[in-house]
């Protein structure tokens, strides 16, 4: 999988039916069934089973946006350490909760993984990337609107985000270009290169005097200059480094 849908709130719909599906795996299957336990105790397994499940993937959309948001593009070696780490944030979580006083499980750690881990994973995981996959082919994902404020109340702009081309410094002033119906548009707004920067992390430094955001990037013109999106803007050396890796 090559995109992802970065939407916390989205992948919170996909850790609800994944923590269904644990808790019809636990109550109904019962991985681990000897005969000893009762239907409370199931009760309680299951429940416990499949609230950590939403936990662990509540989590892992949390770190997956960020590490999006850093390096603003996802591959299938991502996507794999993903679930990698939903399963060994799983396993710690569902271990623990297994030999704590509720449970009081018998089995050791290899047996519990033996048992109870292993078919959980193996029937799961391809339930988790089907999910993963719908999450982004068939869920819109809607552009966000960002709120760019000045030191005035009248200093503000509100714009789709990625709208927002880029950002210089003028004296006491930061002119924001952003496009409108296609056209470049330009607003001077009182505020610092670095408060901008402070609140929209996804804009990339590549001057003293400019921030970029990295989805209007189009070529190098040359060694120390590059082409946006109707723009073309200097970059200096000790950021050059940062912008070849994007």
């Amino acid at each position: 999988m090559k995109k992802i849908n970065p939407l916390i709130n989205h992948h919170l719909l996909i850790g609800i039916f994944i923590s269904f599906w644990f808790f019809i795996f636990a109550y109904f299957i019962k991985p681990f069934d000897d005969g000893t336990i009762s239907s409370k105790q199931w009760i309680l397994i299951s429940v416990g089973f499949s609230l950590i499940a939403f936990l662990c993937y509540g989590l892992i959309a949390v770190i997956q946006k960020r590490v999006y948001k850093k390096v603003l593009k996802w591959n299938i070696g991502f996507e794999i350490i993903t679930l990698l780490l939903f399963h060994f944030l799983f396993l710690v979580m569902t271990y623990s909760y297994y030999k704590s006083p509720i449970l009081n499980g018998g089995f050791g750690f290899l047996e519990f993984i033996q048992v109870i881990i292993l078919k959980s994973a193996l029937i799961s995981t391809p339930i988790i990337v089907l999910a993963r996959i719908y999450s982004v082919k068939l869920i819109p994902i809607q552009d966000e609107n960002i709120v760019i404020r000045g030191e005035n109340k009248l200093d503000i702009l509100k714009i789709r985000k990625n709208d927002l081309v880029c950002v210089s410094n003028s004296q006491n002033y930061v002119e924001i270009f952003f496009l409108e119906e296609n056209q470049l548009k330009a607003k001077l707004i009182r505020s610092t290169l670095k408060k901008i920067q402070k609140d929209f992390d996804f804009l990339v430094q590549i001057h003293r005097s400019h921030l970029i955001n990295p989805t209007h990037f189009k070529a190098w013109k040359n060694q120390e200059t590059i082409f946006l999106t109707q723009i073309e803007l200097p970059v200096s050396k000790n950021y050059k480094e940062q912008l070849l890796s994007l």
